[in-house]
């Protein structure tokens, strides 16, 4: 019977663990390690709400985009739940941008080019109820609205996967994982932080922003390049979310909203049944520390909940340009977060196997670049076909393959890579 260890209980850690109890081809032990019971407290994916759509300019993600859309829909364990609720979005774009004509490019190949409705400034500002009348709308260019797209309850669709995994024989079991465990033939394991040591013949780690702190002590111990280590693929970074409790009457009111996207700026998320209204900028940061060695990474910071003024204030900006009537009268967001994820240079994931021989059994499943939830569904077929030894095809299986160096694309979600560190907000 084969061992397979997966750390992180986020989308890629969930998504592949269901798939895996589903279709592996034979004997198997599933072991899903988190720090917490799902829905995971830290994990990028664990939120009010995420954007589900397939709006790309890259035919790939638009393809998986779909298939992920399809999936939320059909899926037993998800139907009567709630948990996916198709508004439509409504997307913005900055004048001067080739986005939306890629993605229109992209659609009709697809033969879906049904599915954008160009809209004009004035149509925009008089439909939902006026809500987007006093929307700054200098900096763009075209709309259009896609009624295709939606939200998830995020942190809800991500337990509900984990339990339908677990009843299928996944073992979920919570450890906070202090190191990697070299043994004469790779990786041999994990410890957590209580001194227990999860063995397995593959490991997964689908650790998100957490990677690179934690493969740091093995990188040392095998005394890797800095163009060796996982810090060049992936790297975490943040971004801060404001949030408003809406009352009753509000909630009803912005209820009509569709998803709103203004450009590569933020973000809206229609209210979640309790009332919070989300918004997310595009301002993103690192957190770089040096570690003991002398090489440099970025990690989480300690707590997500302690957000700086100035990101509160460049939240605040965003909001009095998209949505002011929520300012009205002196009123600031309810709550603030930072959320942590892994980005890379060109936001695609990193799933794959370890290319160093010494770490053979060692792979990945990380990267989610701000973007990857919406493939929760789905995705971890594609991981569970890596782990399986099976390719995913030549165009997933480059767009998803460790980097000997940084390549020269466009990113599939630029807007999000990092320019700053979060020391230069405090």
């Amino acid at each position: 019977m084969e061992d397979i260890l997966i750390v992180g209980a986020g989308v890629f850690g969930v998504s592949t663990a269901y798939h895996l109890a589903t279709t592996h081809p034979g004997p198997i032990r599933i072991t899903l390690l988190d720090r917490s019971p799902p829905p995971s407290t830290r994990a990028a994916s664990n939120d009010v709400n995420r954007i589900i759509r397939a709006d790309y300019s890259s035919k790939l993600y638009m393809e998986l985009g779909f298939e992920a859309i399809e999936a939320w829909k059909t899926l037993p364990f998800f139907q009567g739940t709630g948990v996916y609720q198709q508004s439509g979005w409504i997307a913005m774009d900055e004048k001067g941008s080739d986005v939306p004509v890629r993605i229109r490019e992209n659609f009709r190949a697809l033969n879906r080019d049904e599915v954008i409705l160009d809209m004009e400034e004035g149509e925009v500002r008089r439909s939902w109820g006026g809500l987007l009348a006093r929307t700054d709308c200098e900096p763009f260019g075209s709309y259009y609205y896609n009624p295709s797209a939606g939200w998830a309850d995020a942190g809800k669709g991500l337990s509900i996967m984990a339990e339908e995994a677990v009843r299928r024989g996944v073992r979920y079991e919570v450890g906070e994982v202090r190191r990697v465990l070299l043994g004469e033939n790779g990786v041999r394991g994990v410890e957590t932080e209580t001194g227990e040591v999860y063995m397995a013949d593959k490991v997964l780690l689908a650790t998100g922003a957490w990677t690179s702190y934690l493969m740091s002590a093995v990188e040392d111990e095998l005394r890797m390049r800095d163009e060796e280590r996982i810090e060049r693929q992936i790297s975490a970074a943040g971004v801060c979310v404001a949030y408003f409790q809406l009352s009753e009457a509000e909630k009803k009111q912005y209820s009509q909203l569709p998803v709103f996207v203004y450009g590569g700026q933020g973000e809206v998320i229609p209210p979640t049944t309790s009332g919070e209204l989300k918004f997310t900028i595009a301002t993103s940061f690192k957190n770089t520390i040096k570690t003991p060695s002398g090489h440099e990474i970025s990690v989480p910071a300690a707590h997500s909940v302690d957000v700086p003024q100035d990101l509160k204030d460049d939240c605040v900006f965003s909001v009095k340009k998209r949505l002011p009537q929520l300012l009205d009268h002196g009123r600031h967001p309810d709550r603030y977060r930072i959320f942590w994820d892994a980005i890379s240079p060109a936001q695609q994931p990193l799933i794959t196997r370890h290319p160093d021989p010494r770490l053979s059994n060692l792979y990945f499943s990380v990267g989610g670049s701000f973007h990857c939830y919406k493939f929760l569904p789905v995705i971890g077929k594609y991981v569970a076909n890596v782990l399986n030894g099976v390719g995913n095809g030549m165009e997933k299986d480059q767009a998803w393959s460790w980097k000997p160096t940084e390549g020269g694309e466009r990113g599939v979600h630029e807007s999000l890579v990092p320019k700053r560190e979060l020391r230069d907000f405090v």
